[in-house]
């Protein structure tokens, strides 16, 4: 914004700064000064005006204020006191109805007689020209002037054409139309605010004046305006007409409803100097709703701890008044300070703070280093476990999916959930997400779904939370791969736990009744509960084919467990043990055994009578077959025979190994096969 040198001297007594000095200042403690140029008699300096402080510093007398108070110079405010015609009173001639009050909280309007419309002074004209503003006559040149030195736009009209001598602020009828100063012609609605006579709109509200009751040689009698508008109101009125202005850019940003009457005073008296009118006597002022100032206590040590900087209480005291605040001082250390009404962008301490601050001068702060203790943040487990489980998983050659956390209503259906315990969104973004998953394995066996043309051999998991109704939701571990590996996923759950340091796992084979069976996910001739110390943490198995034919999947085999119990479990403890260095030897063994048999209870049997010797037990296979009859099934092992101190003889092995044999054989229903 274009700011007159000249003009902003004339706010004081003191000879200001040369021009490029005062940009200096200004940059330093205000705002930074973008450009100084010469114009005519007068120096122009293109200030960049914050957006916060617009409605106090688009005016010279702003700038001023500011100018005062990083100088230590005393302000001299304009004069703004018209001498008024005792005869004549401004409501005899001109009356104001506002029908919206929120949209203008307070019109203020003045009526100068007589005045004799010419041009400018030369003073007058070369101050609007060094700040952009083309000059057009006394009175309109005064209006603009006035809006340049105060802030506060104005607008005059010719009296005699306003019909009834009436002023209405409202809203635009629908199709109403307007032609303003320039010429433009608008199609008007009810989203724009005007300023109208008896019968038609006369101006745009705080944004331009209309064409019929504009001021020329002719007029005598002239209604000054000067109001204050919702910045909403006029954005939106601007935006939709596409129109922008000095006015309402100023309106835009807010403005002091108190200003108005300064302001509609201080362009009488300039028309009364230049234009010889009289002032009728008082003013038209709607102002239903008066804003006072506010109170904001600001504490000295607050101010010392926030800056860094100790700066006198005198000093902060005088910076503040400088400004314009009115201040309260107390013995306690904290300042009652009243912030003046035009200051619409302080509200805090903080904003008190800021402006002792900048004035004080920035560069006065010495630099220094933050005095601070480095704590180190709390572990948080729940964050660690997760990552370990899935470098692990990583390690194992399975890649991590993230997955939405919804399914749709045919999720729903072919997984056989429970509708009463699903939670239903209440504005899903679409079908396919109409409830909160209650499983991860939904979207794994999706991403099978789209993934399987390009992949032969799929292996994915994923971490996340699952949601129920009657539950509170909790956090899962599913992991998938494609095909008939139940085994191999059995090892991979093993090498997981076995890594988090979990031990006493087990796979029970679980068998469902024929009603879970109708509805169940699982493979029940495949499946298996996962367990640590007899206590359920997850399930293995694969997809029923009932599920893989609805997806049109090829077989699949799944895992899923509850992240939240197997954290609990997790342990950093570490037991080494040396790797023998005698060889080992392996032996199978099969035994049938009636098909309602556990495998944890032949397991159970094995390790028993095998002893230290035994190392390690894995079961490689089972099988029910047309071939078994008697309602049996045939489980197979692998037997690992090692000893820590020396390498073990046939006849060792085949002893340990007929004892367990012999063990296994005690059960009359179970025999092993050689």
């Amino acid at each position: 914004m274009k700011f007159s040198y000249n003009w902003l001297q004339s706010f004081f007594k003191k000879k200001l700064p040369k021009p490029e000095k005062l940009a200096e200042l200004l940059t330093a403690h205000s705002f930074e000064v973008a450009a100084v140029e010469k114009s005519g008699k007068d120096w122009m300096l293109d200030i960049d005006i914050l957006p916060n402080r617009a409605g106090d510093c688009f005016s010279h007398l702003g700038i001023a204020r500011e100018i005062a108070a990083i100088l230590n110079f005393k302000l001299q405010l304009p004069i703004s006191e018209p001498k008024e015609e005792k005869k004549i009173k401004a409501k005899d001639l001109v009356s104001v109805e506002v029908k919206h009050k929120w949209a203008c909280p307070r019109y203020t309007a003045k009526v100068i007689t007589d005045v004799k419309v010419d041009s400018s002074p030369a003073w007058l004209k070369e101050r609007l020209k060094t700040c952009g503003l083309r000059p057009i006559n006394n009175i309109v040149d005064i209006a603009n002037y006035v809006m340049l030195e105060t802030g506060q736009p104005l607008h005059a009209f010719d009296a005699g054409k306003l019909e009834g001598g009436k002023i209405i602020v409202r809203f635009a009828k629908e199709k109403e139309k307007i032609t303003t100063l320039d010429g433009q012609k608008f199609d008007l609605d009810p989203e724009v605010l005007v300023i109208a006579d008896e019968k038609k709109p006369v101006g745009i509200a705080g944004i331009k004046g209309g064409k019929i009751p504009e001021i020329d040689r002719k007029t005598k009698i002239v209604v000054l305006e000067s109001a204050n508008f919702s910045s909403q109101v006029i954005r939106q009125g601007s935006r939709k007409l596409n129109l922008k202005t000095d006015a309402s850019l100023r309106f835009e940003h807010g403005i002091d409803p108190n200003l108005t009457e300064f302001a509609v005073n201080r362009a009488a008296f300039l028309i009364q100097k230049i234009a010889k009118g009289n002032a009728a006597k008082g003013t038209v002022d709607i102002y239903p709703k008066k804003v006072l100032p506010k109170r904001v206590k600001l504490d000295l040590s607050y101010l010392k701890s926030l800056l860094g900087v100790e700066i006198p209480k005198n000093k902060a005291i005088a910076i503040l008044k400088k400004l314009g605040f009115n201040v309260q001082s107390s013995t306690s250390g904290i300042l009652t300070v009243m912030v003046p009404t035009f200051r619409l962008d302080v509200s805090i301490p903080e904003d008190l703070i800021e402006e002792i601050g900048r004035i004080y001068g920035y560069d006065k702060i010495p630099a220094i280093f933050p005095m601070s203790s480095l704590v180190p943040p709390k572990r948080n487990l729940d964050v660690f476990w997760e990552n370990a489980a899935r470098n692990i998983l990583k390690e194992a050659g399975f890649t991590e999916v993230y997955n939405y956390s919804f399914i749709s209503e045919k999720d729903a259906a072919v997984f056989s959930f429970n509708k009463p315990g699903l939670l239903e969104l209440e504005n899903p973004i679409s079908d396919e997400q109409k409830y909160l998953r209650p499983s991860l394995i939904p979207n794994l066996l999706k991403n099978v779904q789209k993934n399987q043309k390009s992949s032969e051999k799929i292996k994915i998991f994923e971490l996340g939370k699952t949601f129920r109704k009657q539950a509170r939701e909790k956090r899962v571990l599913a992991a998938l791969i494609s095909g008939e590996e139940f085994y191999q996923l059995k090892g991979v759950i093993d090498a997981l736990l076995n890594k988090l340091c979990i031990s006493n796992i087990w796979h029970d084979e679980h068998k469902p009744t024929p009603e879970q069976s109708k509805i169940s996910c699982w493979n029940y001739k495949k499946c298996a509960e996962v367990k640590v110390d007899n206590k359920e943490i997850g399930f293995l198995g694969e997809i029923s084919f009932r599920i893989s034919n609805a997806l049109k999947i090829p077989t699949v085999t799944v895992f899923d467990i509850d992240f939240e119990v197997l954290a609990k479990l997790c342990s950093e403890e570490q037991e080494y043990r040396p790797i023998s260095r005698f060889p080992a030897a392996i032996r199978d063994i099969a035994i049938l055994v009636p098909k309602q048999v556990r495998i944890e209870e032949v397991l159970n049997e094995i390790e028993t009578a095998g002893g230290e010797i035994l190392r390690d037990v894995d079961l490689f296979d089972i099988y029910e077959g047309e071939e078994i009859a008697g309602g049996k099934k045939n489980l197979a092992f692998h037997l690992i025979y090692q000893a820590k101190d020396r390498t073990l003889s046939s006849k060792e092995i085949d002893e340990i190994h007929n004892k367990i044999i012999k063990t296994l054989e005690k059960n009359p229903e179970w025999q092993a096969r050689k």
